[in-house]
């Protein structure tokens, strides 16, 4: 990929607190596009948001027009401005990739236009696959250790019910003033078995 000589640049810029200002990331950003003689500049700006939100207005907003072409080239201050988690970049910019869009962060110097930029980013897709490697075996040892303890892994098994019960239960729920929930609580039983018992019963006050 190569950007263009005046691409479409969004600028994204973020804070997590309100008494923190964008303003500062968006002229440093500006400055930066002003240098590069970049013209076509939209600024995205999350205000107050913080990085491990999965919902952020802007970012959203940016990515919804990266997807219908408008942006040719996203600059960020700083990959945790814009990267929820690693996981969450490495996903960004495979996308960039595939949308031919470029990717420039400013303080670290990385730009996806550049060989430089792209071996960093394949970097850390390597490192972000290991740690995901990492996880799931640690998650594996530690369910068989679980099962080396003899601890019950799962779900636990439903409650019997007796039929006494399982009428009783009924002539609640036919009686109209006790809801299901309320029920589930009462017999010790799930929700859903509640709504098995009481199924095609008719409700009503006495």
């Amino acid at each position: 990929m190569s950007a263009a000589k005046d691409p479409r640049v969004g600028i994204y810029c973020r804070v997590s607190t309100a008494s923190q200002s964008v303003d500062p990331q968006e002229a440093a950003l500006r400055e930066y596009a002003i240098r590069k003689d970049w013209t076509q500049l939209r600024v995205f700006k999350d205000h107050a948001v913080s990085g491990a939100r999965d919902r952020r207005p802007a970012l959203d907003q940016l990515m919804q027009e990266c997807r219908r072409g408008s942006v040719d080239l996203v600059l960020v201050w700083k990959f945790d401005r814009f990267g929820r988690s690693t996981r969450h970049l490495i996903e960004a910019l495979e996308e960039f990739r595939q949308l031919r869009i470029e990717f420039v962060s400013l303080t670290e110097a990385v730009d996806t236009a550049t060989p430089a930029g792209r071996m960093f980013f394949s970097m850390i897709a390597v490192i972000a696959n290991f740690e995901r490697d990492l996880i799931a075996e640690r998650v594996k040892l530690g369910l068989a250790e679980a099962r080396r303890k003899g601890t019950r892994l799962g779900r636990p098994p439903k409650k019997d019910i007796r039929p006494e019960e399982a009428e009783r239960l009924r002539r609640d729920r036919a009686r109209g003033k006790t809801t299901l929930r309320a029920l589930a609580r009462k017999y010790g039983v799930s929700v859903w078995r509640a709504h098995s018992l009481c199924s095609g019963l008719k409700t009503t006050v006495s």
